[in-house]
C-alpha cells in the first residue's frame, strides 16, 4: 500500500476540497490516527483515519450554499464580454421572500462563493453557488454521478431514430456522450436528463439532429428542484435538502 498526500485523501473521502485540506493542515486542524498534522505535503496510508479539529468543523458548517434562478444575460462564472456574473444577483433585496431558511444574509457570504457547474448565458434556471468545497466536488468532481434535468424548447422535426440518438449515440469533441434520458415534454419542448455537462452540450446535441434550441431551463440538480423560485431570485439550500 502506497503513501498518498493527505490533502488528496481528504478530497477523495469527501471531507473537503484539496485547497481547503491544505488550509486546514497549515492551521493544525487535521489529525491522522489522532496525531496532528501541520506540514503541507504530508502523506498517509489510505486506510488511516483522518479527522478534523472542531474549529474546522465549525468553519465548514458556517459555509453557505445558495440556489439561484439565473436569468438570461448573466454568465455563471467570471465576468466576460461585458456580461455580469450570476453572483452579482446575490444581495439582500433579491432573496426569495418565501425562503424559509433561518440564515441571515451577510456580505461575508459572498467571499469564496462560486458556481458549482455552469449554465450558459442564454439559459435560465437552477444554478448552485457555494462556499463549500464538499458540495462543489459532489456536483462537478470527476466522479460526480448527479444528474441534471432541463426543459428545452426546440424548433424543427425530430424523427424517432434521431430521438434515439439524443438518448445515446452522439459524440462531441471526439468523445461519445454518456447515455441521457430525452423525451417529449409537450409539442415543442423536450425534457433532457444528463449526467455530464460539456459546454453548450444540449444545444450542440440538438444541432446534430437538426433541431434549433429556442429556450433552455434547468429545473433540477440531483434531488434539489428549482420549484417556484422566481427568476432572478435566490434562496439558501435548506438543511433537509441533499443533492
Amino acid at each position: 500500500m502506497e503513501l498518498v498526500r493527505i490533502s488528496k485523501l481528504m478530497s477523495e473521502q469527501g471531507i473537503c476540497s484539496r485547497r481547503e485540506a491544505d488550509s486546514y493542515i497549515e492551521r493544525g486542524w487535521v489529525f491522522v490516527d489522532g496525531e496532528r498534522v501541520t506540514e503541507l505535503g504530508s502523506r498517509a496510508y489510505p486506510n488511516q483515519k483522518i479527522s478534523l479539529d472542531k474549529a474546522a468543523q465549525t468553519s465548514q458548517n458556517s459555509r453557505v450554499t445558495l440556489l439561484l434562478n439565473k436569468p438570461i444575460g448573466y454568465v455563471s462564472g467570471q465576468a466576460e464580454h461585458n456580461y455580469q456574473p450570476a453572483v452579482t444577483l446575490i444581495k439582500a433585496e433579491s432573496r426569495y421572500s418565501e425562503d424559509r431558511s433561518p440564515q441571515r444574509f451577510s456580505p461575508a457570504q459572498l467571499k469564496g462563493l462560486a458556481p458549482a457547474g455552469r449554465l450558459d448565458i442564454d439559459s435560465t434556471g437552477l444554478l448552485v453557488l457555494t462556499q463549500d468545497g464538499r458540495i462543489a466536488k459532489q456536483l462537478i468532481g470527476e466522479d460526480s454521478g448527479i444528474d441534471k434535468e432541463y426543459l428545452v424548447r426546440v424548433e424543427g422535426q425530430l424523427s424517432e431514430s434521431n430521438l434515439a440518438l439524443l438518448n445515446f449515440g452522439l459524440s462531441l469533441d471526439g468523445k461519445t456522450l454518456k447515455p441521457a434520458q430525452v423525451g417529449w415534454q409537450n409539442d415543442d419542448q423536450l425534457r433532457f436528463v444528463l449526467r455530464e455537462g460539456k459546454k453548450r452540450q444540449i444545444r450542440r446535441m440538438c444541432e446534430l439532429v437538426g433541431l434549433k434550441v429556442t429556450g433552455l431551463k434547468r429545473i433540477r440538480i440531483g434531488k434539489v428542484m428549482l420549484g417556484d423560485l422566481p427568476i432572478g431570485k435566490w434562496r439558501y439550500l435548506r438543511a433537509d435538502e441533499r443533492f
